[in-house]
């Protein structure tokens, strides 16, 4: 027998002490200079992105030459270079004398104020031609209350000097600095970013990218593993927690563990009450309307539904896990034999995150009828989930699997109320959820389709678009439908992200073409924008990303045709 060696506290004390001791330095940190930091960041990102992407893909089993490392430029430097360019855009709106939110942005529908988020400059209309985002606030939010508290930092309100500790998550590369971001531009404080062990080999980029953060005392990393979190969430000098993880993890630090903690669960005496947000995931949808598509459309949208399946291995906290279809329509089957080919035309990559092979074990001996497709024997579609209970309705796999839910519904209105039913009340999580709509659909049942985005409870919802793009945008807020309590907190607590600051946010609505240029023409959703690049389809992704990463970093015009040029081949 062995036990384990003494922790070793003192590097993380030395950090915690570095920053409390330089906290207040950043909250007078006039808003030019934080410009400038931001500014001057941008050409860190663009200079390791290679490397980034090298590590990331080596770290996950393929050459960072392979097709499958376009998911790699998305998630990691271009999804930082582009969340860095949306709080610059905002910061110099405020910076020049301009409130942070155009006043035409912001508009009053029905009992609550919408804001139109994306696209916020020409380059935005441009690349991501058809894509757009626009922020829900909270029923009975008037329009001139957003107008007033965006941006409370810079405008009267700034924060106390605080310490904020960042517990890492070990999948998507981006979402450790972008909470480090959020934690120092939205919220004024400095950051202590504990690495998750997955990918702590990240460490050495990040250090990189907030070079001039850590040299002036407001970003320090370290790393370690369940005993330097439990340490670090009880440190006298830690001020506020964020987490990105699962349930269990939130609990384990709020309330403690065993039936004690749950003890204390219940009678809401917390071990931990300091101010805690947190992004923790769920079971997350993909509702399949029915309407007039053609093959092109079935394809495409199969396309659309593996990625957002198979992206990083379905290690994300809104991969989609169940697709709901309609029992009845006959595009259904269609749907879903074009779903198999692509699974099955795809190359093998393996599940890489830790407990992913035992979770698709669980799914194996609760589906023994589960289709394997492809050469990986982790790439699962179970076909027909009829039972309530089933463990792919109730806990997130957070692997390759995919599950197809058949609803009744005998007309659009029937299967929409369904299909939002079902999502709303039967699916734990409320972090995203994507809905399918062919656009003569939408035209023919506008009342039927605007309830169904309205009732839908999910921090992120994509209209013809993966929930997941939501993340990736800088200006979109990103987190959990409001009304999680610590007791039951569900997929989290807060928002992040959220470059235009916005307070009392409800969800994010997203929306992007049902077909690509130029077949958009002819389905009603005309736009410039040819396959997406993160599709797990797309035949040059990695080229168009690497290209979009160095726009991004360093936004020439000359760098513009390379990129439609690579575009349009996908």
């Amino acid at each position: 027998m062995t036990t384990a060696p003494p922790l070793d506290t003192a590097p993380l004390d030395r950090a915690i002490t570095d920053l409390r001791e330089r906290a207040a330095s950043w909250t007078a940190t006039p808003l030019t200079e934080r410009i400038g930091l931001l500014e001057r960041m941008l050409p860190h990102i663009g200079d390791g992105a290679p490397a980034m992407v090298a590590d990331s893909a080596r770290a996950k089993g393929y050459d960072a030459r392979s097709d499958w490392a376009a998911e790699d430029w998305v998630t990691a430097p271009w999804a930082l270079a582009q969340t860095v360019g949306a709080y610059l855009h905002v910061l110099r709106r405020l910076a020049a004398g301009h409130d942070p939110v155009p006043a035409k942005a912001v508009r009053t529908r029905d009992d609550r104020t919408v804001v139109d988020v994306f696209p916020a400059t020409p380059a935005d209309r441009l690349l991501l031609n058809g894509f757009t985002a626009e922020v829900w606030t909270l029923p009975g939010t008037t329009r001139e209350q957003v107008l007033a508290r965006a941006a409370g930092e810079y405008r009267g309100r700034p924060g106390d000097a605080a310490v904020a500790l960042v517990l890492g998550a070990g999948n998507v590369p981006a979402i450790t600095p972008l909470d480090i971001l959020h934690k120092l531009y939205a919220e004024g404080q400095v950051v202590l970013a504990k690495m998750n062990p997955v990918n702590a080999y990240l460490r050495p980029h990040f250090e990189k990218v907030f070079t001039e953060f850590v040299e002036r005392g407001w970003v320090r990393f370290v790393d370690g593993g369940a005993a330097e979190g439990a340490y670090l969430t009880v440190h006298d000098d830690v001020d506020t927690i964020h987490v990105t993880g699962s349930e269990r993890t939130h609990d384990a630090i709020v309330w403690g563990t065993g039936e004690q903690g749950e003890e204390r669960r219940h009678a809401d005496t917390p071990l931990n009450d300091k101010p805690f947000t947190s992004e923790l995931g769920g079971v997350s949808p993909c509702i399949v309307t029915p309407g007039p598509w053609s093959a092109a459309d079935f394809r495409f949208q199969a396309e659309h539904i593996v990625t957002s399946k198979l992206n990083n291995s379905g290690h994300n906290c809104v991969a989609t896990q169940v697709l709901l279809v309609p029992r009845h329509w006959d595009g259904t089957e269609r749907l879903l034999t074009e779903i198999r080919r692509v699974l099955g035309e795809l190359p093998q990559r393996d599940d890489y995150y830790p407990g992913a092979a035992d979770r698709l074990a669980a799914v194996t001996r609760a589906h023994p009828e589960a289709e394997t497709h492809g050469d990986d024997t982790c790439r699962l579609l179970v076909p027909d989930i009829a039972d309530a209970d089933d463990m792919m309705l109730t806990d997130e796999v957070f692997a390759s699997a995919l599950g197809v839910v058949r609803l009744p519904g005998d007309d659009v209105p029937g299967f929409l109320r369904a299909a939002t039913e079902f999502a709303n009340d039967r699916l734990p999580g409320t972090l995203g959820a994507t809905l399918l709509v062919h656009p003569r659909t939408e035209r023919a049942h506008r009342v039927t389709v605007d309830e169904t985005v309205a009732a839908l409870r999910y921090g992120t919802l994509g209209v013809n678009c993966w929930s997941a793009f939501g993340f990736l945008l800088g200006y979109t807020p990103w987190g959990a439908f409001p009304g999680h309590s610590r007791q039951d907190i569900g997929s989290g607590i807060g928002f992040v992200h959220n470059a235009f600051l916005l307070e009392d946010v409800e969800k994010t609505v997203l929306r992007a073409p049902f077909a690509p240029a130029p077949r958009g023409l002819f389905t009603g959703s005309p736009s410039l924008s040819p396959r997406p690049p993160y599709y797990v389809t797309n035949r040059t992704g990695l080229t168009t990303m690497a290209r979009l990463t160095a726009y991004a970093t360093d936004p020439r015009p000359a760098r513009l045709p390379g990129i439609f040029a690579s575009a349009l081949r996908g």
